[in-house]
């Protein structure tokens, strides 16, 4: 919820900044008893207001990126996006909608500049064979399995003495699973190493299970609410993947995309080279130095130094975890 928030905030300030800043003149934009503040005034106070720059950067990041693939994006694809922000915030999301000062269709607009974005980095990727190697390494084909869920360990134990003596996995899952998705299903289910419905935990497990062997209890966090959660899985149909990355090409290549383009230092690169391509001019004196942190492409030394920080950062976050 956090996020969405931010990136509400974010859009509103980009937007205000844009409203305000194009053609300022002295013509008032505040009035009040005793006197005006006047439009070139207020862009004025803006360009001094902490992370003024961000914003102008990202204002003419996501412009120029909308500009070039804003016609790839669909109605479609906007209402996909809309819908599952709606369905994360629930009953909170027209207030946190109205608290950014968003409508509708202002909303959908900044979600269509986000896919825009995202499909301008697509566009600059360019795998390797390194790439498809890395994303072979860590794939696993589609499985069909079963999965009971419950919120103690204890009756989760339970549970799995009871399959271990012969209980009906279906059966017991209709009874006492608590994922709503599967549990009228018996807990039926099909995933892959990528799919997002089953945690981390439960892929690695289950991937390792022979057709109709039942996991122990497995332990996972629930990635939105933090909360502790158990498992018990049943291998249907296992698949192996074999030695043949051909097969699997199309599968590959999008996992090698979606690693790329969620890369930071792939991103600034994206973005490098959009710009050069857009020639930007900045005209306006006080933000002339907005874009050379990203224009300028960092040195080998740079580079390594970068990669190191953000290896170590990533560390320490993965240990307070």
């Amino acid at each position: 919820m956090k996020k969405f928030i931010s990136i509400l905030a974010v859009s509103s300030g980009l937007v205000l900044f844009s409203a305000c800043s194009t053609n300022p003149s002295d013509q008032a934009a505040v009035t009040y008893k005793g006197g005006t503040i006047s439009e070139q005034e207020l862009v004025d106070h803006l360009k001094k207001i902490k992370g003024a720059e961000t914003a102008v950067q990202d204002l003419i990041i996501f412009q120029i990126f909308e500009e070039n693939y804003g016609d790839k994006i669909t109605a479609e694809d906007v209402d996909k996006e809309y819908n599952a922000s709606k369905e994360a915030l629930g009953d909170s999301f027209d207030s946190q909608l109205k608290l950014a000062g968003y409508t509708t269709e202002s909303y959908k607009e900044e979600i269509k500049r986000g896919l825009a974005y995202k499909a301008g980095l697509r566009a600059n990727v360019e795998l390797t064979d390194e790439d498809l190697k890395t994303a072979w390494e860590n794939f696993h084909p589609e499985v069909e399995a079963q999965l009971i869920k419950v919120s103690s360990e204890d009756e989760a134990k339970e549970i799995k003495k009871s399959l271990d003596e012969g209980g009906d996995f279906a059966k017991i899952a209709k009874e006492k699973s608590t994922d709503e998705a599967t549990k009228e299903k018996g807990g039926e289910i099909t995933f892959d190493s990528q799919s997002t419905s089953v945690p981390a935990e439960v892929k690695q497990a289950a991937f390792k299970l022979k057709n109709e062997e039942v996991s122990d209890v497995i332990t996972a966090t629930n990635s939105s609410t933090n909360a502790t959660e158990y498992y018990l899985v049943k291998m249907v149909k296992q698949q192996e993947k074999g030695n043949d990355m051909s097969k699997y090409k199309d599968e590959l290549e999008k996992i090698a995309t979606e690693t790329k383009i969620a890369d930071p230092t792939f991103q600034q690169e994206a973005v490098r080279n959009e710009l050069k391509k857009a020639n930007v001019k900045i005209k306006d004196e006080d933000f002339k130095n907005v874009l050379s942190g990203l224009m300028t492409e960092p040195s080998t030394s740079e580079s390594s130094t970068d990669a190191s920080t953000e290896a170590s950062t990533s560390t320490s976050t993965d240990s307070s975890n």
